[in-house]
């Protein structure tokens, strides 16, 4: 029998964007079977999909002139111009993030996202300053990075008159005068003023540590202490004492050294008034007050306010001793220790006195001569009021008065 071939208009459709098209198929396409489309009906349709494919994104980039967001979502209501968009935003509501690192395992809702955060890991820079050569994972990050060149600050603050580069540097700025805190940490209720920090912080509950170094493979929740750790092993130390001629990895220690020659001590107890060269001692001091012992051993129930003593008193259970003084022949746990004793073999003194010509082989020796010429009297008696330069003063005043008698004869036992 011979085949029948002509013009009709068939309506198909099509599965994957859910749209009905109306094909006119001509002498040169065979009719539909009962089982589906001949070969070279199957290619005509393809074409067809193509087609409505391309208009559907002309459709789309149109929509970019007009302005024109026919897609909107049923949650929040947001409208957009693309589809694809759309389903972005959807994963703010769902949660879903598709694509993950395989790196650290973390999620992201968009694949651009993605490749970003794998400059993490890779240490990739692909943007890089016409100027000087800097280098950059973000675009953005270049782009605030050539304002620094050209000096252009377009955003002031009302408040005080600051200056900045982009109105998200100026956004944030204004939390200092607004005290808003829009970033809540979901595990403790923590608020931060700002979004990274908020992802740093959100490590301390999850021991996340993204950042690895390369020689070593230890771990870090924040790359500036990756950065500092790679000091280390380059032996790099960049930043020298013009006091003395120390040489340190960080400006950060330098700057706590030079305290050592001017006697500087910017940070102050609320609670007496003492005085510290260091944030760290100030911390470790305030637990003095506050009874807080924060270092707990696992091996029985004692707790610290520091971390080096209970370095120490863990070596009561392992009984471990590390460290041997060679003239003396002694043994010592804490390796400072061992450092002193050395020095008086030595006779190192590498701590000197600026109104005298006096040295010192230990840096706590040579702050209590400094408040012998001052003058100053830190430490303050809450029984009879009276104060002193150096804290055994104080520690004696103390136990004079209850009748405690702390020193006795190895002779006689008076």
């Amino acid at each position: 029998m011979r085949r029948q071939w002509s013009l009709k208009r068939v309506s198909v459709q099509l599965v994957d964007c859910r749209k009905t098209s109306e094909m006119v198929h001509s002498s040169k396409c065979h009719l539909f079977s009962g089982r589906g489309l001949s070969g070279e009906a199957e290619q005509h349709l393809d074409k067809e999909k193509k087609s409505i494919s391309e208009t559907k994104l002309l459709k789309e980039h149109q929509h970019r002139y007009t302005g024109e967001k026919p897609y909107g979502c049923d949650q929040c209501g947001k409208r957009f111009t693309q589809t694809g968009t759309l389903v972005t935003h959807m994963r703010i509501h769902t949660g879903e993030k598709p694509y993950g690192c395989s790196q650290c395992g973390k999620g992201f809702t968009k694949s651009g996202n993605l490749v970003t955060h794998m400059r993490i890991h890779t240490g990739e820079k692909p943007y890089s300053c016409d100027q000087c050569g800097k280098g950059f994972a973000h675009s953005g990050s270049l782009v605030r990075h050539k304002m620094k060149h050209t000096g252009e600050k377009i955003y002031h603050c009302l408040d005080c008159g600051s200056s900045f580069i982009t109105s998200n540097e100026l956004k944030v700025h204004q939390r200092i005068h607004t005290g808003e805190m829009p970033y809540g940490c979901d595990q403790c209720g923590k608020r931060f003023a700002l979004s990274g920090d908020l992802v740093k912080h959100r490590r301390i509950h999850t021991g996340e540590k993204p950042y690895v170094c390369d020689q070593c493979c230890k771990r870090f929740a924040e790359s500036g202490n990756l950065l500092k750790h790679k000091i280390i092993h380059t032996g790099e130390k960049p930043y020298g004492c013009d006091q003395c001629g120390k040489r340190f990895a960080r400006l950060g220690n330098l700057d706590t050294h030079r305290r050592t020659h001017t006697g500087e001590k910017p940070y102050g107890c609320d609670q007496c008034g003492k005085r510290f060269a260091r944030s760290g001692h100030l911390a470790k001091h305030r637990r003095i007050h506050t009874g807080e012992k924060p270092y707990g051993c696992d091996q029985c129930e004692m707790r610290f306010a520091e971390s080096g003593n209970l370095v120490k008193h863990k070596r009561i259970h392992t009984g471990e001793e590390h460290y041997g003084c060679d003239p003396s022949g002694k043994r010592f746990a804490p390796s400072g220790d061992l450092v002193m004793l050395k020095r008086i073999h030595t006779g190192e003194k590498l701590y000197s006195c600026d109104q005298h010509i006096k040295r010192f082989a230990e840096s706590g020796i040579l702050v209590k001569h400094k408040r012998i010429n001052t003058g100053e009297k830190s430490f303050g008696c809450d029984k009879c009021g009276k104060r002193f330069a150096l804290s055994e003063e104080l520690v004696k005043c103390k136990k004079m008065p209850t009748g405690e008698k702390p020193y006795t004869c190895v002779q006689c036992g008076k």
